[in-house]
């Protein structure tokens, strides 16, 4: 059993100093689509699994931002992920872009790190 426990400890100290695969950052931006009930605004809309999806993205550590944009035209959401194949597939299976509320367009995203060029 020591011996087991010595194995699991020396693995997790090895995992633990791997380098952690790059991630890419992507902006995703919500538009109308084709279900999207005209003259109706975004807290009208069938988006209950929508929101329950995006939930389940940020608990995965996924998703950073999201939210609708002020004026009821869709909204947008900043996804972290080890691919653009990974964030496409993540888009497509969103309830709402599968059920056509929304239509989206994504861009991937090189954040400017500010704090750390302000300091210079």
């Amino acid at each position: 059993m020591q011996r087991r426990t010595t194995l699991l400890l020396l693995l997790a100290a090895t995992l633990i100093g791997q380098p952690q695969p790059a991630k890419s950052t992507f902006l995703v931006i919500y538009k109308p689509g084709p279900s999207f009930i005209q003259g109706k605004p975004l807290k009208e809309q069938p988006l209950q699994e929508h929101g329950r999806y995006i939930l389940s993205l940020y608990g995965k550590g996924v998703l950073k931002f999201a939210g609708p944009f002020g004026d009821d035209t869709g909204g947008a959401a900043v996804l972290e992920t080890a691919s653009e194949a990974e964030a496409k597939t993540i888009v497509a299976n969103d309830p709402a872009v599968v059920s056509h509320i929304f239509v989206t367009e994504m861009h991937p995203w090189e954040l400017v790190q500010w704090e750390r060029l302000s300091k210079k």
